[in-house]
């Protein structure tokens, strides 16, 4: 399948996880805050390996290609809107956060278990990499 059709299922995707979940519980819950051990646990992975890819495959359509949270699906998302990974908000978090979100997902993020461990670690990383200088 082409990146495009990938991008267009994840989008398909965010849209049916947001019909059948509803997002409205999600706005009500507060700030999205990782537990105490996520916080605590160390990025076991150097590197991005492929997470470009997976961004462009998995994230894009909802985060934008520069991972700013505007990407074509945000528009039509309610809020919590798509996180902007440069923003210090996210940048501050620390790696076992950022990854227990990935992991687990909430509102309209889906969850992302299903990914390898490795891969989610190298997309930790990715969100790094976008850290504004």
């Amino acid at each position: 399948m082409s990146a495009f059709g990938k991008s267009l299922t994840a989008v398909a995707a965010a849209a049916a996880l947001v019909a059948v979940t509803g997002v409205g519980a999600a706005s009500a819950q507060g700030p999205w805050a990782a537990p105490a051990d996520a916080k605590k646990t160390t990025n076991p992975v150097k590197g991005i390996g492929n997470a470009k890819k997976s961004v462009e495959t998995n994230c894009a359509s909802c985060h934008g290609a520069g991972g700013r949270g505007d990407g074509p699906a945000a528009a039509a998302l309610p809020p919590p809107k798509p996180a902007n990974w440069t923003a210090e908000a996210v940048q501050k978090q620390t790696d076992g956060e950022i990854f227990w979100k990935i992991s687990n997902g909430r509102g309209a993020m889906p969850p992302w278990k299903h990914l390898p461990e490795k891969e989610r670690w190298e997309l930790v990383n990715f969100i790094r990499s976008l850290k504004k200088k």
